[in-house]
This record gives C-alpha cells, sequence and structure tokens, in this order.
C-alpha cells in the first residue's frame, strides 16, 4: 500500500509539473502570438511607407524630367567662357503688358538694354542676353523685366545692369560651341548644379524608401530564424 501510495504522488506530482510547465508553455506561444499579432501591422505600415516614397520619388523623377532635365539637355549654351564687354546702351522703349485683374490688360513700356560681348577675347561679337527666358522673349534686349504699372521700377532695374556691366567688363557668360547661336546667355535657368540639387531629395527619397523595405524584410527573415533555432534546441 505504501508503494501504491508513493507511485500515485509520484505520478501526481509529475502530472502537476507538466501541467505547470503546459500553462507556462501556453503563456509563452500567447505572449508570441502577441507579438506577432502587434508586429504584423507595423511591419505592413512600414513597408507601404517604403512604396509610398519609392512611388512618389519616381514620380518626382519623371516631372523633373519633362521640366528642368528636358531643359537642360536641350539648350546649346554649354560651354563657360569669359565675355568682354564692347557696348551697352539704351536703345529704345519695349511695349509690354501686365494683369490688372479679371480678364484685364494693360499696356506699359520697359526700356531695351543693348549689350555686345567679345567672347574668350577671340574678337567674336555676340549678343548678351540674361538667360533662355530672356532670349526666347525678346531677340534684342538683354534683359527683360516683369512687367508692371510702375516703369520706373523697370527703369531702375535695367539701369542697374547697366551700371553692373559697365562696371565689371568682364564676366562669365555661357555660349553655343556650334556657333548656331549668336547670343551668349550671362546665366542658365538650368546648369549643372540646379539639376544636381534638383536631383538630390529625389534620391534620397527613393534610397530611404528601400532601405524601409530591406530592413523590414530583414527583421522578418531574422524572426524566422530565431524561431527554426528555437525549435531545433527543443
Amino acid at each position: 500500500m505504501f508503494f501504491v501510495a508513493r507511485n500515485r504522488n509520484v505520478a501526481g506530482q509529475g502530472n502537476e509539473r507538466r501541467s505547470i510547465y503546459q500553462k507556462f508553455r501556453d503563456v509563452d506561444l500567447l505572449d508570441k502570438k502577441k507579438t506577432v499579432t502587434a508586429l504584423k501591422p507595423g511591419e505592413d505600415r512600414a513597408i507601404f511607407l517604403g512604396l509610398g516614397m519609392i512611388l512618389s520619388s519616381v514620380m518626382m523623377y519623371f516631372v523633373l524630367g519633362i521640366t528642368i532635365l528636358r531643359s537642360y539637355a536641350e539648350s546649346v549654351w554649354t560651354e563657360e567662357g569669359v565675355c568682354v564687354v564692347l557696348n551697352s546702351t539704351v536703345t529704345a522703349d519695349m511695349n509690354c503688358s501686365y494683369n490688372c485683374g479679371s480678364e484685364c490688360w494693360r499696356a506699359s513700356k520697359y526700356p531695351c538694354l543693348q549689350v555686345y560681348v567679345s567672347v574668350n577675347n577671340t574678337g567674336r561679337v555676340r549678343r548678351l542676353s540674361h538667360n533662355e527666358e530672356s532670349q526666347d522673349t525678346s531677340s534684342e534686349c538683354v534683359y527683360v523685366p516683369r512687367c508692371q504699372k510702375d516703369r520706373v521700377a523697370m527703369h531702375v532695374i535695367v539701369m542697374n545692369i547697366s551700371e553692373h556691366l559697365k562696371v565689371n567688363q568682364q564676366v562669365p557668360c555661357y555660349y553655343d560651341p556650334s556657333e548656331q547661336q549668336e547670343a551668349v546667355l550671362l546665366t542658365r535657368l538650368y546648369d549643372h548644379r540646379v539639376v544636381f540639387h534638383s536631383l538630390l531629395w529625389p534620391s534620397c527619397m527613393l534610397t530611404g524608401g528601400a532601405l524601409v523595405i530591406v530592413m523590414v524584410k530583414l527583421t522578418q527573415y531574422l524572426s524566422r530564424l530565431c524561431e527554426e533555432i528555437g525549435k531545433i534546441k527543443r
């Protein structure tokens, strides 16, 4: 009887230990399930964030490609040189129109400043223009101010440019190496510095989105690897 009772006590203690172990294991599995359940939406949101960043950067690349990059690629004023100012005179007043309200336009005038320069002291005389927009707007004037009602303000702007060119006889400029364009530009709207800075932020966004997705996938892989190692040890 003593041995039977003892065996029953041992069996009861073993069952109790297994029951306690099973409870702890169930709690551990429940915690793991809760952790996985909590991590899954966070991982999904992180992946969606990375994909959104990549999609936004691609759209920015597209917009920049049809605006800045296209203008930069189509520009013929690619060579930078030194222009020596030969002549700077105000020839006449040019007509322009400004917006005064809904479907309202009024006329105004600004002085036309013509500047002729010699490119790289080669003796080639070229007409100087401020940038591509000034060249497209007027083939005669070096600078076309924004048209406004105050003619005196536009006159002051043009005169300041004239005085600057008279003081600085040598200025950096851009010219067409194929010599198809007779005009040279004082500045370019989109040079290589502008292109670099415009592409910097989309590139950073694209890289950041890719890194977010890679980090999430790496975390998932390490999590599965830890689970497999834990199963092998058991």
